[in-house]
């Protein structure tokens, strides 16, 4: 039942002040819905192994036990990845608060009384870091006291385990509480994958995607190449696990991980700690990799120990023991690459792109060819990607160094915890104070600048640098600059910089003055995986109640005249009576053709539009709004041919809305790469986009694309592109033999020039039988509805 009304929440959204007593030890968790049904999987697994008969990675062991129906998916042995589309059943489902919004409005109108599969909601996106942690958390829960609300009371009805403001970054929370090895788990971000450094399968989608698992109708996912990346020696002095991703994007690129696993072995993960794995596999989203994951080892028994998840170490060595956690001997990747990590240098990527790698000893001179200036403007370290426990006593340790040196940061010092836990431990350990001592501000337990959630009030519009352990830099990600230059490294590299604020210092090699004259240099810094007196808990009222009862009779709060949250209408099928080409699309006007890279922060940007998330109709009005238009090269400029007018692009796109006129995209590689928001495929949708014709997609948002109705196509000609402008009229030839499923159907998109020029394009297309159906009945949620 949705109601206008106000409820009170459980315990209310008020700020927690923290006092010192929030140092409780951790206590062991109650382990049944967190702990992979071992017997059941290795029991699938055997079936499986009957259908291939081959040796098995150890991402084939996790996505194949997880079948539905094993026969049906890998369809007696042939040609499994890359080809294959697999029928999954999930184990878990986490949202953060941003996507959460649109995924519950969507689940809602599946009418379901509960979740299918345990579900959590992480408070972490809407926190906005101003002055520091205890006023940037009281400001942001009274600016988004409607949403929270909505939130918790959702969570209270269908049974869903809700982590409040100020409990820390989801992904954090997931490593820490949820993480165990050999599960297979959704998550509406693209950074899910970092559970994966607990050895398990943690994929991002977007939000329809998690409707699925969480309503129980089967996941379907195109089963990815496997690649197998070989670890051998050990990480030198500053060299961390940051290094070493940072210097596999640069050898990937952005689009090199699409539609594969990464699966790392050798005897160069067994030196890695548990959380030091979640940072690779946090970054692995950044190559466009479906997910990454590790073979089971002893640290990560120590860490499940640590958290208070003994009862799954416990499970997990059994299952190991049977050889479900690591890969058959034999197993065959469709490609291997070869890391020595004693050969890993501190490496810094960026700007603009988390691809462009430069090793630091190489660094001063690449600043220096550029014409940058020799300086950057602010230090932040945290996030997701790195905020560990080993991260901060690392860091620490050279804050001390600092210290007793008599020197302070020379730039605005950012810290951001990971979670409460993390913060929690932090403090009564000291690594507070010691970053505190040199000049560090501590933001909340939240994702912060990292996603643009930022109050920066100086270089606005000012070309400025910066240094973050994040993991993504895009043009005005952080800060709503598109003049700021992000630069990714290691939390030690950034922290020991900040002690120069020069682009060009060296913490390997070069020293600082200090003011007696005298040269300082560092010594590399040493840090602590798992904390001596064990973790301590923090502040309780952040935590959730585990495995809560659905309350049928909660009212889900939505105000009627909410301008944050909107209940969702179905989209309606682009065929039927009005269209007279039966299962073709509807003719289809050409709205721009976009130009280079556009991410989904291009397509629906976040910062001051988090707000909107929950709110379709006002959200829609960011459509690309920092995209290039590839005809004239203008950003957020488009054309109405018909009108002979310009203007922006939502505004264009509304005007075609408005006279019903469904359109079409035209948009360069890799398109919709970056984050997991699924608002990147819902608002075009929205606006009336049938169709995006790509050079190529990245995973997650071309899933999407597909989930809400939008027919994603490829070009055979990748020359193609420049044939098609704004105000082309294109049709698709085909689309009806291949929703009949017409043996050898293909699709052509016939264009028609604003001259009457007429032509045929080759194009590929990535859709299943299922998403076939998606597609006729105008969204998936449409056809799941019409499946209850």
């Amino acid at each position: 039942m949705l109601r206008g009304s106000r409820i009170q929440p459980r315990r209310g959204l008020d700020v927690i002040k923290r006092a010192l007593a929030t140092h409780t030890p951790l206590v062991e968790k109650s382990c049944a819905s967190i702990t992979p049904p071992y017997a059941k999987l290795i029991q699938n697994l055997e079936h499986v192994r009957g259908i291939l008969n081959r040796p098995l990675t150890l991402s084939e062991k996790i996505l194949y036990s997880h079948l539905v129906d094993p026969q049906k998916s890998l369809a007696g042995g042939g040609k499994i990845r890359g080809e294959a589309y697999l029928q999954l059943h999930p184990e878990r489902v986490a949202m953060q608060d941003a996507s959460a919004q649109m995924a519950l409005l969507q689940f809602m109108s599946a009418g379901l009384s509960q979740c299918a599969v345990p579900t959590s909601i992480h408070c972490d996106h809407l926190i906005q870091a101003s002055e520091g942690a205890d006023a940037d958390l009281k400001r942001s829960i009274i600016s988004n006291q409607e949403v929270f609300e909505f939130l918790e009371s959702a969570s209270r009805k269908y049974g869903i385990e809700f982590w409040r403001p100020g409990s820390g970054i989801i992904h954090q929370i997931v490593l820490e509480n949820y993480a165990a090895p050999g599960m297979l788990m959704l998550g509406t971000d693209s950074h899910t994958p970092n559970a994966g450094g607990l050895g398990m399968l943690a994929i991002g989608v977007g939000g329809a995607d998690a409707v699925d698992a969480m309503t129980g109708t089967p996941w379907e996912l195109k089963a990815p190449q496997v690649v197998g990346i070989h670890l051998t020696g050990s990480l030198n002095n500053w060299s961390t696990t940051k290094d070493l991703i940072l210097h596999l994007a640069g050898r990937l690129t952005v689009r090199g991980g699409t539609g594969r696993i990464l699966e790392y072995f050798g005897p160069g993960v067994f030196n890695q700690s548990c959380t030091g794995l979640a940072t690779i596999a946090n970054m692995g989203a950044e190559v466009g990799a479906t997910t990454s994951t590790f073979p089971y080892t002893p640290k990560m028994n120590a860490y499940l120990k640590a958290t208070g998840r003994g009862l799954v170490a416990i499970a997990a060595d059994e299952a190991a023991s049977q050889g479900f956690l690591s890969p058959d001997d034999g197993a065959q990747y469709d490609e291997v690459i070869d890391i020595n990590l004693s050969e890993i240098e501190p490496t810094i990527t960026g700007p603009f792109t988390p691809d462009l790698a430069t090793p630091i000893s190489k660094f001063g001179s690449f600043v220096k060819d550029q014409g940058w200036k020799d300086e950057f403007s602010a230090g932040l370290i945290g996030s997701c990607t790195n905020s560990s426990y080993e991260d901060m006593t690392r860091v620490a340790d050279l804050a001390r160094q600092a210290q007793a040196a008599g020197i302070q940061a020379k730039v605005p010092f950012l810290c951001t915890p990971g979670s409460e836990q993390i913060r929690a431990t932090m403090e009564r350990d000291n690594v507070t104070a010691s970053l505190e001592g040199v000049g560090a501000v501590v933001l909340a337990n939240a994702c912060g600048p990292c996603i643009g959630q930022w109050k920066r009030e100086d270089r606005k519009d000012e070309e400025n640098a910066i240094l973050t352990s994040f993991n993504r830099n895009f043009k005005s990600r952080n800060d709503g600059n598109r003049l700021t230059m992000n630069f990714l490294a290691s939390p030690t590299v950034v922290t020991a910089m900040s002690f120069s604020g020069k682009l060009s210092f060296n913490p390997i090699t070069d020293s600082l003055t200090l003011p007696s004259g005298e040269a300082f240099k560092f010594t590399p810094p040493s840090g602590q995986d798992l904390p001596s007196a064990g973790f301590a808990a923090g502040e309780a009222s952040y935590y959730p109640r585990p495995n809560p009862r659905p309350q049928p009779d909660v009212e889900v709060v939505i105000k009627p005249d909410s301008q944050r949250l909107e209940l969702l209408e179905p989209f309606p099928s682009h065929f039927g009576e009005n269209n007279p080409r039966g299962l073709e699309l509807p003719p289809l006007k050409v709205l721009m053709r976009v130009r280079g890279k556009c991410t989904t922060d291009h397509i629906s940007a976040a910062g001051p539009w988090l707000k909107y998330k929950g709110h379709l109709t006002n959200i829609s009005e960011n459509l690309l709004i920092t995209a290039v238009n590839d005809e004239g090269g203008d950003v957020n400029k488009a054309f109405d041919r018909n009108m002979e007018v310009s203007g922006t692009i939502p505004a264009i796109a509304q005007s075609f809305k408005a006279r019903q006129q469904p359109w079409a995209l035209i948009v360069d590689e890799n398109y919709g790469e970056g984050s997991a928001r699924e608002h990147a495929a819902l608002q075009p949708r929205f606006y009336g986009c049938a169709l995006i014709l790509a050079r190529s997609f990245a995973r997650i948002h071309e899933t999407n694309l597909k989930k809400q109705g939008v027919l994603p196509l490829w070009f055979v000609n990748k020359a193609d592109y420049s044939r098609i402008g704004s105000g082309d009229i294109i049709e698709t030839v085909g689309l009806a033999d291949t929703i009949r499923r017409v043996p050898d159907a293909s699709i052509k998109i016939r264009v028609t020039k604003l001259d009457g020029e007429v032509f045929n394009i080759e194009t590929n297309h990535t859709m299943s039988s299922d998403q076939l159906k998606w597609l006729e009945a105008g969204s998936a949620l449409n056809y799941i509805r019409s499946q209850i």
